[in-house]
């Protein structure tokens, strides 16, 4: 059987979280089991103020996954601290074993992670989960996360605005990996995640025209597993801080792939879409692989 985990030295009862976009903030997926289960939530990425994303189409299929490019669209930290989180936690019970709570924080300005870090910080989440692939403006839109300067910038910044555990996302649109892993671990990251979504596109022929609004999109799904996984094997053997693996898992297979790369935990996004149980169903499969192959 699976046996708890422990990052920075909360713990955690299982080492399948729910990955932050696809699940928003847990609201939907109690009619369809009791939250409780899951080791952790990672709820839908924040800004500091509401944003109401990109314009439509901005989801589109594609063989074994699909494109996004919602645009991070979020009631904002404030509505989540007052609203959201007070509702997701009367679905999360405040014990020992308790699933986790990982509120993403992503901003367009230093100024903005900032401000969004003081507000969580007054909170009682355990994780600021740091999405890092966000346009920084005064880069031109240039991801934080593609250069190690700018990994370095961002997650220094949120360490001294807060004192929750810090778990950096980590973009895999990059040369190497490993060169802004060990920058976010220089600049204090008590964790990474990774991977984010591999910028992709699809064309509609019959219009000629690409088929989201935005031209480009996140691909996420099966489709990217391989990459992950190579990415989180790389990422493992270059830090020495905890790594959440994410990206492409689909089966208790799987995520105990994932874990045999070194992983400390998992995260499950895209599988949900189709499958809402899908959590439910891979811990299930994790916990056969574990007892049939035995503990990572």
């Amino acid at each position: 059987m699976l046996k708890p985990v422990e990052i920075c030295g909360i713990k955690f009862k299982n080492p399948l979280i729910a990955a932050s976009g696809v699940y928003g903030f847990g609201e939907y997926y109690d009619d369809f089991y009791d939250l409780n289960i899951l080791g952790g939530i990672s709820c839908k990425g924040l800004t500091i103020a509401p944003k109401n994303g990109n314009p439509v189409p901005r989801i589109a299929e594609t063989v074994s996954g699909m494109l996004n490019s919602v645009g991070l669209e979020n009631p904002g930290v404030p509505a989540f601290c007052a609203d959201y989180l007070p509702r997701l936690r009367e679905k999360i019970a405040l014990k020992p074993d308790q699933t986790r709570i990982i509120a993403n924080l992503s901003g367009a300005t230093i100024d903005d992670y900032v401000k969004g870090a003081e507000l969580l910080d007054k909170t009682d989440i355990d994780f600021i989960e740091l999405n890092i692939s966000c346009p920084n403006v005064k880069a031109g839109g240039a991801a934080w996360g593609i250069t190690a300067s700018g990994a370095e910038t961002v997650t220094t910044a949120v360490k001294k605005a807060t004192t929750k555990p810090i778990m950096v996302k980590l973009t895999p649109n990059v040369t190497d990996i490993t060169e802004i892993a060990k920058a976010a671990e220089f600049a204090g990251a008590d964790a990474l995640s990774l991977i984010n979504t591999l910028l992709g596109m699809r064309i509609d022929i019959k219009t000629r025209r690409p088929i989201l609004a935005n031209t480009f999109g996140g691909l996420s799904g099966a489709a990217v597993f391989p990459v992950a996984l190579r990415m989180v094997y790389q990422t493992v053997r270059a830090v020495s801080i905890p790594v959440v693996g994410l990206g492409g898992i689909t089966s208790g297979a799987a995520a105990y792939e994932m874990l045999l790369a070194g992983a400390a935990a998992i995260q499950v996004g895209t599988a949900i879409i189709s499958d809402p149980t899908a959590p439910v169903r891979i811990l299930a499969e994790l916990n056969e692989c574990v007892d049939r192959y035995g503990g990572v």
